[in-house]
């Protein structure tokens, strides 16, 4: 089992517990080499302010990591960011976050799914028609080809909004795919999905996600997958990453357990 996740939360999401450093000594406790940061980012305008530290504290959330670097050095820990792209954050992503910050990484997601007139909707409960299951594969093909991102977290979400599995649904994975293969773009197995309170579908209880049929089409593309938690409480570090495993394992999906360069203007320290 992959003793690692790059996907860690803090409280300052508004929507999970504990600081950096109570992530961080849970994860060396139980033997993790490294350990990824990657609270929701902070935006210059402040969107999405309900799910999002502010930009105001986008400073702390540095110093936080950085006084777990030094509190345990025998931990490598390692500062990311969960975004939403979008072009007009590119160069705040690419030259500041990237470069003048000096982030090692940048996970792509899709919480939020934009629409042809401008609007967003919410992916967690608005994938369930045709229109909005392509405008959220356009979206991530979009994130994906910016160049900016290790991995695309979560991208079965849709999970969350249908019971039943569709030729929509379908077409949707196969689109999400066909670019995560063409940018060769890691897509995410989600451990947080298996501790979340299952749907109750035609064939029983399932995870919101991951959603095995959109996996089980992923063993038709050449893409690589990566395994994390998710965690919003420090006792979740590393919770779920063997029953993500095993899913990719099922299908015979090639997992990785480092991250990727995905920018190379990223300033090195």
């Amino acid at each position: 089992m992959t003793n690692t996740s790059f996907h860690t939360h803090t409280f300052r999401c508004k929507h999970a517990t504990g600081d950096v450093i109570d992530y961080a000594r849970k994860a060396f406790e139980a033997g993790s080499p490294r350990l990824g940061i990657s609270d929701h980012v902070a935006l210059p305008d402040d969107r999405w302010p309900e799910a999002r530290m502010a930009f105001s504290e986008l400073d702390n959330y540095e110093r936080a990591i950085e006084s777990a670097q030094q509190a345990l050095p025998n931990l490598q820990i390692l500062k990311g960011m969960e975004c939403e792209y979008a072009p007009e954050y590119h160069n705040y992503f690419k030259d500041e976050l990237l470069g003048e910050r000096a982030y090692d990484y940048l996970i792509g997601a899709g919480h939020y799914t934009p629409l042809n007139d401008g609007t967003w909707i919410n992916s967690f409960e608005s994938l369930n028609t045709a229109s909005a299951l392509k405008a959220y594969s356009t979206y991530l093909a979009q994130t994906m080809e910016s160049g900016l991102f290790a991995f695309i977290a979560h991208p079965d979400l849709f999970g969350c909004s249908n019971t039943r599995w569709s030729a929509d649904l379908a077409a949707c994975s196969r689109d999400i795919l066909q670019a995560a293969e063409a940018t060769k773009t890691p897509l995410e197995i989600n451990g947080y999905g298996f501790r979340k309170p299952p749907i109750q579908s035609e064939e029983g209880l399932r995870p919101r996600y991951p959603w095995r049929p959109f996996w089980e089409i992923a063993a038709n593309y050449d893409i690589q997958v990566i395994c994390n938690a998710d965690a919003h409480r420090p006792q979740d570090v590393l919770a779920n990453i063997k029953d993500a495993e095993d899913l990719a394992n099922a299908f015979k999906l090639e997992i990785i357990d480092h991250l990727p360069s995905r920018n190379p203007d990223k300033k090195k320290t």
